[in-house]
């Protein structure tokens, strides 16, 4: 029997625990630097005690940039054996978590499935299992039905879950009254909406954010503040609805800490590239330096078809500004359901995001990759870039798919490559290109 409930009642003690240990050694930093974090709330390691297989990781300020994949079954599509082929895609190219969105009939097998077979974090958004699980039209649930979900997610071994707290009747009035474009496009944050409209009634993670606080420590799980009025296009960020919720965000940070609960917050969303830094160190004032977990921020709206690029370019800039967990985004949004495919895109592009801005934040080691990719390319060895490549799959079929005539450069340049004619004046040699 472990002498704490959470990672955080741990490190408030003075305790070390395995999980710690673990991380600090994947992140080169001391084990007493994860414990001080961990305590302060810098630094969560999302943990289920019922996810047994889990390889624990942390998130936070100190440490390099994680990313998460999203999957899950819905109406139209319902094949759990394609999700868990994205869920061996995402394990393959180094996805930190996974979370199951599904939102269609009787998660339950799945997401048990899902936390027996997988080291990677695994989160939820409980509101959008209720309807299915409870099998009652929203109107009809009662707070006491949704603890009910967040109970049933907690026990399986989820790590974290999306709890959509913030949106109270102070946030909404402050929605309501700064108009947008987009409105809600928050899932969780527009079925809370509708409920809260339709009952007359608060936001009932709100008011009962201690009951929810009590569940998610008895199982040491991490909450994630969802972010119900994140901006769904560019001309609506940072309005009045986007910043009432995050101060209130602001708060439920603190009381969650107080009750030994690990917090990430959740952040935008749609965003000009410009307002991204401010936003960055606008959620780490008003949110005490909690961890802060991105959807993009997705830098234009007119991409569909490409948005994993477009989320990319405000992931980098986001987590250089401060963000420390990516959300990724496929080619699919905003069109469809993602294939296998998809995911892998919206990895390799979401892993490309979080390393460049690990090298911007200076992030112990984050260069190293790099380094050692510099190296291989120095000297031609082909091979050797494969193997340090982010997808060496996909960079052995394009060299292999127009093959020069000589293995010493690319089909693009053939003999006149610039670091073949280099090295080889260096080494005193004669360049010629002519046969004679």
């Amino acid at each position: 029997m472990r002498e704490y409930k959470t990672q955080m009642e741990a490190a408030k003690k003075g305790i070390i625990t395995p999980e710690m240990e673990i991380v600090s050694q994947k992140e080169n930093v001391s084990a007493e630097f994860i414990r001080e974090s961990v305590a302060k709330g810098t630094i969560a390691i999302p943990c289920n005690i019922n996810h047994k297989s889990i390889s624990p990781e942390g998130i936070g300020m100190g440490l390099k940039t994680k990313i998460n994949v999203n999957l899950g079954v819905s109406g139209d599509c319902r094949n759990y054996d394609v999700e868990m082929q994205k869920v061996d895609m995402a394990l393959k190219y180094g996805a930190e978590a996974i979370m199951d969105l599904s939102n269609y009939g009787k998660t339950h097998d799945f997401r048990t499935a899902l936390v027996d077979r997988c080291p990677a974090m695994i989160g939820t958004v409980p509101m959008y299992d209720a309807i299915g699980y409870l099998e009652k039209d929203l109107v009809k649930i009662t707070p006491e039905d949704f603890l009910r979900v967040v109970r049933a997610h907690a026990e399986e071994g989820v790590d974290f879950m999306t709890i959509h707290a913030g949106i109270n009747r102070r946030a909404v009035e402050a929605f309501r009254r700064d108009k947008r474009k987009m409105n809600i496009v928050s899932r969780g944050g527009s079925l809370l909406f509708a409920w809260m409209m339709m009952t007359g009634r608060e936001n009932p993670f709100y008011e009962y954010y201690d009951d929810v606080l009590e569940i998610l420590r008895e199982y040491d799980v991490t909450i994630s503040l969802g972010d119900a009025l994140r901006p769904g296009c560019i001309d609506d960020s940072t309005d009045a609805g986007q910043i009432a919720e995050l101060i209130e965000l602001g708060a439920l940070t603190e009381r969650a800490w107080a009750k030994d609960v690990q917090v990430m917050v959740e952040g935008p969303g749609h965003m000009a590239m410009n307002e991204i830094e401010a936003n960055m160190k606008l959620q780490k004032r008003l949110c005490h330096n909690a961890p802060f977990y991105v959807l993009g921020p997705l830098v234009t709206d007119i991409a569909p078809g490409y948005d994993h690029i477009t989320s990319a370019i405000g992931g980098a800039i986001a987590a250089a500004s401060g963000a420390d967990f990516l959300c990724y985004v496929t080619p699919a949004e905003h069109l469809r359901l993602p294939d296998v495919n998809d995911v892998k895109e919206g990895i390799i592009a979401s892993k490309i995001a979080a390393h460049a801005a690990d090298i911007a934040k200076g992030v112990p080691h984050a260069r190293d990759r790099d380094n050692e990719m510099a190296a291989a390319r120095h000297v031609l060895d082909w091979d050797e870039m494969f193997k340090v490549a982010i997808d060496p799959e996909k960079a052995r079929a394009y060299f292999e798919s127009v093959p020069p005539a000589e293995r010493h450069s690319c089909s693009m340049c053939g003999k006149m490559c610039a670091v073949r004619t280099t090295n080889m004046i260096l080494e005193g040699k004669t360049v010629e290109f002519c046969d004679e």
